[in-house]
């Protein structure tokens, strides 16, 4: 069973991505048929806090003492307050191309912010990965400001998926210790209740007037798609890869979203895939992996080891 663990957490970091690639464009298609961004976050939440907790009542139980509980509420706001209404509303106003597209940025935040938060040195490779993903980031916003239509982007959708990425790479950074302290499920009940805690309240007014009768069983399918297997089942995959494969080989899977996503969505016709979003992606990836190769703080550490121990 021990050597199937490896296989077991590659196919888990393809079919979470995977997953999250394919909400780009079924969630694009549900928030322009009924139910708009605002209400695709109170779902997601909601639907997360409701099957997170009635998975908890079958598997192990863990004491989480209350100053854990109060941590849990802060990383609720990063992880998942700010990082989905970011994310989900931005992608209900740009194309789901450059939704995609802009995710893969997240290691270069994570990068920046272990750098600054944790300490973390800068080498020239992870610099040059920073400039080359900015570049990339940029030359997408650019064409999103001069496109004529959602189809090809928006501005504004753009930096809000951008801000989402912030978001959660500071979440990584400010909660990593407290999120390994605790298994898959713990984590994500309290960070799905308080997430629901903080949202709910202010958007239930606005759940409560859709209009029910007039959405299509297509819109309600793609809306429980991207809650039970784009919430629920890829937050479970993820940490799944995460506790067995190093985090550079997890980072990696982060390239899957735009491949499904942009492939799906020019299929489909709810989005184009133009030159200019083309240099954007090569820009983007090959800045991730510059920063994903560049050496940690743990591998200077060990070199300075090594060096002083063959003096």
């Amino acid at each position: 069973m021990k050597s199937n663990r490896p296989l077991i957490a590659h196919v888990s970091l393809f079919c979470a991505c995977a997953f999250w690639g394919l909400m780009a464009p079924l969630g694009k298609h549900a928030m322009t048929h009924g139910i708009d961004g605002i209400s695709m976050v109170s779902f997601r939440v909601a639907g997360g806090a409701l099957l997170f907790w009635l998975t908890s009542f079958f598997v192990r139980r863990e004491h989480v003492p209350l100053k854990d509980i109060l941590l849990f509420a802060g990383a609720a706001v990063f992880g998942l307050v700010t990082n989905q209404c970011c994310y989900t509303i931005g992608l209900s106003i740009t194309s789901p191309v450059n939704a995609s597209i802009v995710t893969t940025s997240m290691p270069i935040f994570a990068m920046l912010l272990a750098a600054l938060i944790l300490g973390e040195p800068i080498t020239s490779k992870k610099a040059l990965g920073v400039f080359l993903g900015c570049s990339g980031a940029v030359t997408l916003i650019v064409t999103s400001a001069s496109a004529a239509n959602d189809r090809v982007g928006n501005i504004l959708g753009d930096l809000l998926c951008l801000g989402a990425q912030f978001s959660f790479a500071l979440y990584l950074s400010l909660f990593n210790k407290l999120i390994r302290k605790y298994s898959v499920f713990t984590v994500n009940k309290w960070m799905f209740t308080f997430a629901a805690l903080f949202i709910l309240p202010f958007t239930y007014g606005h759940v409560a007037a859709i209009d029910f009768p007039s959405i299509s069983m297509r819109t309600w399918l793609e809306t429980a798609f991207t809650v039970f297997f784009c919430t629920y089942i890829s937050y479970i995959l993820m940490m799944v890869g995460q506790h067995i494969l190093r985090p550079t080989v997890v980072s990696i899977y982060n390239y899957v979203q735009p491949l499904v996503s942009v492939t799906v969505s020019v299929l489909t016709g709810i989005g184009v895939f133009r030159s200019t979003q083309g240099i954007a992606v090569v820009l983007v990836f090959l800045g991730v992996w510059l920063v994903t190769k560049s050496k940690s703080r743990a591998d200077v550490m060990r070199e300075r080891v090594a060096k002083d121990d063959n003096m």
